[in-house]
């Protein structure tokens, strides 16, 4: 798994899982159940990850939406 992106922000994530999906990726949300054991204060970030295979077309699609990723 490579992560492409890392965010408290769950609207955010929402729409960057959506981008994946819809350009054919399985994204995963890893930490979400950790994120939500700290009371939602924001302390651990949720990140996003794809195949490790499919993590420079990921980025290129998450580029070209306008999101800044992690490389």
């Amino acid at each position: 798994m490579h992560v492409v992106a890392i965010s408290n922000d769950l609207v955010r994530l929402s729409f960057l899982t959506a981008l994946l999906t819809d350009a054919g990726f399985a994204p995963v949300v890893l930490d979400a159940h950790v994120a939500a054991m700290d009371g939602s204060i924001g302390a651990i970030p949720r990140r996003l990850a794809v195949a490790t295979a499919d993590a420079t077309a990921a980025l290129r699609v998450l580029r070209e939406a306008g999101e800044a990723a992690c490389s």
